[in-house]
């Protein structure tokens, strides 16, 4: 029996209410719609499900693919023999004061939200950012002068053998944390925001998405901003500069609206995206002397 098979009989066995399937197509789990299927994948609804799944996985020799919402990712069009565990369904939250708990899973949107509810400032620049809290920590996500490393005070992870950790330094820099590196999945965070007029929290919130809708290409898929900010630079500016807004491959365009946004204008393939990325980079590297590097990541 080879291992993903092996592994998804055992997770079976001891783990009988967790969700598990074979072949899962990842065009449906990302924001750009793209991706053949994943081996293996474990959808977990709280801890105790998310711990056996990373254990078994260690205990077989296998190094799980930890995944949110997926909407900074691209997956090759063949698939990938990964065991991807998608954390979607842990967002649990819990406020207290001005503490706000909240499992790995929750989106950004709905965590914003919450912490308004309760009256509290502070993630009013994640409330339009398309991921979970747990990508959102892990890649330091930010927008509008904001960013994950002003609110996050403490994070709950499980280290590769599946043991719960807390952890209290975070590394945090541009697009960057100590979990970059994949090999910890993390639970949940702990942040902490200040005392705020719900209406004035609900007007930035309601400034910054129309700034969004003014700017960037919501109506098509896409995994955000494709590229990296080079050091001194903006990675949109130097796109347009070279003139390639409109610049297509396939189903894959540079946004027409925003040139930092790779879009998915129907039947896009991975091919087509890192061809189109590919010619980007060449075009200003060879015009600027600056080169991009990827914020999308790629699944191998």
């Amino acid at each position: 029996m080879e291992r993903f098979e092996q592994l998804a009989k055992r997770l079976e066995a001891c783990c009988p209410g967790l969700e598990l399937r074979r072949q899962e197509p990842m065009c449906g789990h990302t924001s750009f719609h793209i991706g053949g299927p994943a081996r293996l994948m474990a959808l977990p609804t709280d801890r105790e499900q998310a711990v056996c799944a990373v254990r078994t996985a260690a205990e077989l020799g296998v190094t799980p693919f930890f995944m949110g919402n997926g909407s900074n990712l691209l997956v090759p069009d063949a698939g990938v023999e990964r065991f991807v565990i998608k954390t979607s369904g842990m967002k649990t939250c819990t406020i207290e004061g001005s503490t706000v708990t909240a499992e790995c899973g929750i989106t950004l949107a709905r965590l914003a939200v919450q912490a308004r509810d309760a009256g509290l400032t502070g993630l009013e620049f994640a409330h339009g950012i398309p991921g979970s809290l747990g990508g959102a920590v892990t890649m330091n996500a930010g927008a509008y002068d904001g960013e994950m490393a002003q609110v996050v005070t403490g994070v709950t992870c499980l280290n590769a053998d599946g043991c719960v950790e807390e952890v209290a330094e975070f590394d945090f820099a541009y697009r960057h944390s100590v979990f970059s590196d994949g090999s910890r999945m993390i639970l949940a965070a702990r942040m902490e925001l200040a005392p705020g007029d719900p209406a004035a929290v609900t007007a930035r919130m309601d400034e910054l998405a129309a700034r969004r809708r003014d700017k960037q290409p919501l109506e098509y898929p896409s995994a955000g901003s494709m590229f990296k900010r080079p050091v001194g630079h903006f990675a949109a500016a130097l796109i347009d500069r070279c003139g390639l807004k409109g610049l297509q491959v396939g189903g894959a365009q540079v946004s027409e609206k925003h040139a930092g946004f790779v879009v998915n204008r129907g039947g896009a393939t991975c091919a087509d995206v890192l061809t189109l990325v590919e010619q980007v980079r060449r075009r200003v590297l060879e015009t600027t002397g600056v080169e991009l590097e990827m914020e999308v990541k790629l699944l191998d």
